[in-house]
């Protein structure tokens, strides 16, 4: 019950979110977005420098 709570909560702060601060989110958006893509990087260049 209090997972459900505070995941429909988490939505609604999302949609708050997005709806009064676009550009703030969006900023955000791009740094989740960037810092998942450094990581996804990450595990890359491990695995061709350990089949190398």
């Amino acid at each position: 019950m209090l997972k459900k709570v505070f995941t429909w909560g988490g939505i609604a702060f999302l949609i708050f979110f997005i709806a009064y601060q676009p550009s703030s989110a969006a900023d955000v958006f791009k740094s989740l977005g960037g810092s998942i893509l450094e990581v996804a990087q990450g595990f890359g260049d491990f695995f061709t420098d350990l089949v190398a």
